[in-house]
């Protein structure tokens, strides 16, 4: 493990959490208006004049400006194309811009190719998020991340968290190209904990197992 990852790992400023948390939404955001600009403009404009600034300081307001500006644009290309499309859509751009995020960090924080550098990556990450995790090793070639608390799941519909959580699978093909992340249950959906397999040297562009979704 190199040192920028054992540091960040222990302790991050709260002011290098929300800079980050601004770029997550930047790209997300982003990422999701591309899509409603080719299939729904009439609606992004919409969201755009309605979207207020977060509520107050802090890292709590911003994740609920985020987590709200996800939503809108979600439920807007569910109306805009169907659900079963809008997922698809969605989906695959959010896992573009994880990948991204995670071949940043993986430069940034100097992550090893360990599922200990993984999970430490990960814990970075989503600190900035809210996400409070653990991850099991059943076998060698698979472990399982288990989220006990998402603060983003206060505003995220169904829909919304199926879409964004690509962007979390993303991530991890972008920390390690040879594994692979998919959700197979969460807290959006009435589960108690968001659950997704990884799978340990996986080919590029496999899927971890089932519920890999859209």
């Amino acid at each position: 493990m190199g040192l920028r990852l054992r540091l960040a790992a222990a302790w991050t400023p709260e002011a290098t959490l929300l800079r980050e948390l601004d770029r997550v939404k930047d790209l997300t955001v982003r990422g999701l208006d591309g899509l409603l600009a080719q299939h729904a403009p009439g609606a992004l404009e919409r969201i755009k004049g309605e979207e207020e600034p977060p509520t107050g300081p802090g890292l709590v307001p911003r994740r609920a400006a985020m987590a709200q500006a996800h939503t809108a644009r979600v439920e807007a290309l569910v109306e805009a194309v169907g659900r079963d499309e809008a997922l698809r859509l969605g989906r695959a751009a959010m896992r573009e811009v994880g990948v991204g995020l995670g071949e940043d960090a993986r430069a940034r924080l100097g992550v090893g190719g360990s599922v200990d550098d993984l999970v430490r990556a990960a814990r970075v990450m989503y600190r900035v998020l809210g996400i409070d995790f653990r991850v099991e090793r059943p076998s060698p070639d698979r472990a399982v991340l288990r989220v006990s608390r998402c603060a983003l799941s206060d505003w995220y519909t169904e829909d919304a968290c199926m879409v964004l959580s690509a962007a979390d699978e993303g991530v991890v093909r972008g920390l390690y190209p040879d594994m692979a992340m998919a959700f197979s249950s969460r807290i959006t959906c009435g589960a108690p904990e968001c659950e997704a397999e990884i799978a340990i040297g996986a080919p590029s562009g496999a899927p971890a197992g089932p519920g890999a979704g859209p």
